[in-house]
């Protein structure tokens, strides 16, 4: 039996045990879903055709992974007006393995859940770990108190070329916060960032690393 299922303003032909990408949906991996907006069931010569879904049906499938799919770039050009812009996407997916084709208003079993250790083995575990828990204690206790680590340094983001306070939020949830951690940007972390915070090519425009490293020198001229 196959089945033609529409997520994501996509539609798949799908059987059961096929391993299909789909557009992400909510769920973590191991959980149980259920695509319900079925079009067209299959058997043989027998074919269903909904109006615009087949009532009662549903395809029931396991979430195997939650990835992004291979990047695409985007480039546009205007000839002779200096107009170039260069952006990178990843669509974030869901990897799905069909596990039943469901008909008559059927509903999808849940997924097994792992059996739990038995409990005579945690106790003899227990009363193995109970000394060298004991000698741990003793260990920290003997051990000098560390001084408490020292906050990062928060320096104004603002004195960089076309940051103001929307940016400098954003680069601080983002954990940056001096200009030290810009002016050891690589090539790679200039691209993470400018996807990461949607800056489209900011910081490589505005020159970001190199005005970094001086303020970090202390010449704000």
């Amino acid at each position: 039996m196959y089945a033609v299922v529409k997520t994501g303003g996509k539609q798949y032909r799908v059987s059961k045990d096929d391993i299909l990408k789909v557009e992400r949906l909510a769920g973590d991996a191991g959980d149980t879903i259920t695509l319900e907006e079925v079009l067209m069931l299959g058997e043989g010569k027998d074919v269903t055709v909904g109006a615009p879904t087949v009532a009662g049906a549903a395809v029931a499938a396991e979430i195997l992974e939650q990835s992004r799919a291979k990047k695409i770039i985007i480039f546009k050009k205007r000839r002779r007006q200096n107009y170039r812009r260069k952006a990178g996407h990843r669509q974030l997916q869901t990897v799905l393995k069909i596990t039943d084709i469901l008909t008559g208003g059927a509903k999808a079993k849940p997924a097994a859940k792992k059996a739990a250790p038995k409990t005579e083995a945690k106790k003899t575990e227990t009363k193995k770990s109970a000394p060298k828990a004991a000698a741990k204690k003793a260990e920290a206790k003997a051990e000098p108190k560390k001084a408490p680590a020292k906050k990062a340094a928060v320096d104004d983001l603002k004195l960089l070329s076309g940051v103001g306070p929307v940016l400098e939020t954003k680069l601080n949830e983002a954990g940056v916060t001096s200009f030290a951690q810009i002016a050891s940007w690589k090539a790679k972390d200039v691209e993470e960032f400018d996807e990461k915070l949607s800056f489209k090519g900011r910081i490589a425009r505005e020159g970001w690393v190199a005005q970094a490293k001086k303020l970090a020198k202390g010449d704000k001229e």
